[in-house]
């Protein structure tokens, strides 16, 4: 039997020195392949495009953009530690990382499944890692040979790593405690009653709750970090802001709680999508509700 396992890190390999350009403009054929190809994942992303109230033209761009993701990966995780990300990545809001590193409360960077969501702890790394590394919580791929690839291109200079358990919860506890940096996306579905029930976009999404509790057991700042892929290749724009409202506390009860990181999801997703104007992304825990 021929296994695919020993062939697919070859390739990765191969795709990792494509220029940025070519992989995003095969990323762009490989979206609208998976778009025609796949009924199921077309209606799911036809209902959420229409109950996020995103328009005709900006839903087709998204699947180009979707294979651009895609694409742009083994780039991303297997190029050289000592090769740039991209040529250019352009700041804005770097003022506001740069003020709380020196407070040095503690800064937890939250970004959602929106645009090159991928990117953003690297570009942080590359700017601000020596001076204060992230520590970014990340969920191992089941796969052992992409699990092996993934762990590869997380441990990156500036970046450390946290799994998705709760080892890597008590990790990002330490490292906000003395005064460092977390990454996470907030939007991932959470395990079975560690999560609570909120409206997103008129469904219910089963949201996760553990920046809120880190944030408010340690006191560390929050900010809003998404990045923008330009065209053809031509590098990337990165987005800080501060979050438009306070996280709820995790410890009120249930029914104001689901109120609150409602609000919370919207105003997150709402903000991103008018920092980088970027076609809106469905959340994992929207996903999971369609």
């Amino acid at each position: 039997m021929i296994t695919t396992a020993p062939v697919l890190p070859t390739f990765l390999a191969w795709l990792a020195r494509r220029r940025l350009r070519h992989l995003h403009a095969a990323g762009a054929l490989l979206g609208w392949l998976a778009y025609i190809g796949s009924p199921v994942y077309r209606r799911r992303l036809v209902a959420n495009a229409r109950r996020a109230g995103v328009g005709e033209a900006d839903r087709r761009r998204s699947v180009a953009e979707a294979g651009k993701m895609v694409m742009e990966l083994p780039r991303l995780w297997l190029r050289p530690h000592d090769e740039a990300l991209a040529e250019p990545v352009s700041w804005q809001g770097e003022a506001l990382v740069d003020a709380a590193l020196a407070r040095g409360r503690g800064l937890m960077l939250l970004t959602a499944h929106l645009g090159s969501f991928e990117v953003a702890a690297q570009a942080y790394a590359e700017r601000w890692g020596a001076q204060q590394p992230m520590t970014a919580l990340y969920r191992p791929a089941r796969q052992p040979w992409l699990r092996q690839v993934m762990e590869r291109s997380r441990h990156r200079p500036g970046l450390l790593t946290a799994p998705a358990s709760l080892a890597g919860v008590r990790q990002l506890m330490r490292a906000l405690k003395g005064g460092q940096v977390v990454g996470m996306l907030p939007d991932q579905v959470p395990p079975e009653g560690l999560g609570v029930w909120a409206p997103f976009f008129g469904e219910p999404a089963y949201t996760m709750t553990l920046a809120a509790r880190l944030a408010a057991q340690t006191g560390c700042e929050l900010l809003l970090i998404t990045v923008q892929r330009r065209a053809r290749g031509g590098g990337y724009d990165v987005h800080v802001a501060p979050l438009p409202e306070p996280l709820p506390p995790p410890e009120l009860p249930e029914a104001p709680r689901k109120t609150g990181v409602g609000a919370s999801d919207t105003s997150v997703m709402l903000t991103v999508n008018a920092l980088a104007k970027v076609p809106p992304w469905p959340s994992a825990a929207c996903t999971r509700t369609l």
